[in-house]
């Protein structure tokens, strides 16, 4: 049974009773794992997952009720689930997110009833091939690869009683790559993120591996301060993901967030930092495509099950250091004035035209830090979005425009928020894959940045 076919059925049972709305996912996945310069498991995977929401009057507003199941229902498990979804409906509160259900100004698209994208293992073929390849240069240098490569296909169907038949197919490829030196006290990390493997130059990456470890100086220690640090585009790409992830105006509003204003509303109009910085999300943009209309399949601060269907537009969030948007359902533009502005499924901080790269950064710099990537970053306080976080894979002292040492790994504790106001150089914007979040938020793009004051806590004994 197609995804179309399924969401079809379930509308079927909505009756008279209310409004129903449908999402059905279905993700193909192909892997390849490996360790130690060994291939260890791949293969192929295909899940499916049915999400019901019914709606239903509750006093003078409207209640809304969202179940979800796995698997191949039956006749009979779609019209338990309809059942259940309304009884939840029916005695349910009113929501304070409710509003008027998006209603189809068009027919269904001519692929609403195609089936999912597929994702054969064949795919990995030439990928795999280049993967021994790596194997071979390492075990030459005396090094070994570990990691993972996965070319994923993700096809979502949204429907509603109110005519929306809407299908996205969102093709992802994740690669994390992990060299370590023979006798395991270095390690040097690189991934990529993208729309096909086939796309990814492996063989450089692992070169660029290969090449950290092969010239690391020597080990000296680190104490706990405040340092200048270069934090390269997966570093900068974990923590603006947490900035993105924390941007829900609904709860800037209630005063719980980073974004809060100082006498109640938010801080839009704010400026956040004096660098040339723009923070911008895009469905169209080249090699970050995503879905163009929202899905939401639960109602919170970054969406709501009632504005499922709304078309999505390229939203900049931060204009050259100013805060210019938050993520905003109906609901909440409503209470802020403000332009309904949806999540966006990426992410793309730019600073001036012409940045320098990395490499230039590097040799800019009389005494600091460069990181490789960050690691478990938790949440410590919301109202400042104060992170708290370990670095991984590699930390390097340069001085006069070199690398001279390598340093352990630390704890860290920094705000993405405070840390945009103390950048002092930005680089260049390219494509990368957050270390932490590489599983979760594949599309995004951020350049390399120089810190001022970066907050040292504690030397960590992780390689």
């Amino acid at each position: 049974m197609s995804g179309a076919e399924l969401a079809e059925r379930v509308l079927a049972r909505a009756g008279r009773a209310g409004d129903l709305l449908v999402v059905v996912d279905e993700t193909a996945t192909a892997h390849l794992r490996w360790a130690d310069n060994a291939l260890t498991t791949s293969g192929t995977a295909e899940q499916r997952r049915l999400t019901v929401v019914a709606f239903a009057p509750a006093g003078a507003g409207t209640a809304a009720a969202v179940v979800s199941r796995g698997g191949a229902p039956t006749d009979r498990d779609l019209t338990e689930l309809v059942a259940r979804a309304r009884r939840t409906a029916d005695a349910g509160e009113p929501a304070p997110d409710a509003a008027p259900l998006v209603v189809a100004t068009d027919t269904p698209a001519p692929s609403w009833g195609d089936p999912a994208a597929e994702v054969p293992v064949a795919r990995l073929r030439g990928f795999s091939a280049g993967l021994g390849d790596a194997f071979a240069a390492a075990r030459a240098a005396g090094h070994a690869l570990y990691g993972y490569a996965e070319q994923r296909a993700g096809t979502t169907w949204l429907a509603s009683t109110t005519g929306l038949r809407l299908r996205h197919v969102q093709p992802t490829s994740v690669l994390d790559l992990t060299a370590r030196d023979g006798g395991g006290a270095a390690s040097a990390w690189a991934g990529a993120g993208g729309v096909d493997l086939a796309d990814g130059d492996l063989p450089a990456l692992a070169a660029r591996l290969r090449g950290r470890l092969d010239r690391v100086p020597r080990r000296r220690t680190l104490a706990p301060g405040r340092y200048e640090v270069l934090l390269p585009p997966a570093c900068v790409a974990d923590l603006m993901l947490h900035l993105y992830l924390n941007a829900g105006a609904a709860d800037a509003l209630d005063g719980r967030t980073v974004f809060a204003g100082r006498d109640g509303g938010t801080r839009i109009g704010d400026r956040l930092t004096s660098a040339p910085l723009t923070l911008g999300s895009d469905p169209a943009a080249p090699g970050l495509a995503c879905a163009p209309f929202l899905v939401a399949r639960a109602s919170g601060a970054a969406g709501s099950v009632f504005d499922n269907g709304l078309p999505l537009a390229a939203t900049r969030w931060m204009v050259d250091g100013e805060l210019r948007g938050l993520v905003q359902t109906r609901h909440s533009a409503d209470r802020t004035g403000q332009p309904v502005t949806p999540f966006v499924d990426n992410l793309v901080l730019a600073g001036p035209a012409g940045a320098r790269p990395l490499a230039d950064l590097i040799a800019g710099t009389r005494r600091g830090l460069l990181l490789t990537c960050l690691w478990y970053l938790r949440d410590v306080d919301p109202r400042t979005l104060l992170l708290t976080g370990l670095t991984r894979d590699g930390v390097y002292l340069v001085e006069d425009g070199e690398v001279v040492a390598a340093l352990p790994n630390f704890r860290f504790n920094e705000s993405p928020v405070a840390l945009l106001d103390r950048v002092v150089e930005v680089g260049a914007t390219e494509r990368t894959l957050p270390r932490e979040w590489g599983d979760y938020f594949t599309r995004m793009a951020m350049p390399s940045l120089r810190v001022a004051d970066f907050a040292v806590s504690e030397v960590s004994p992780a390689v």
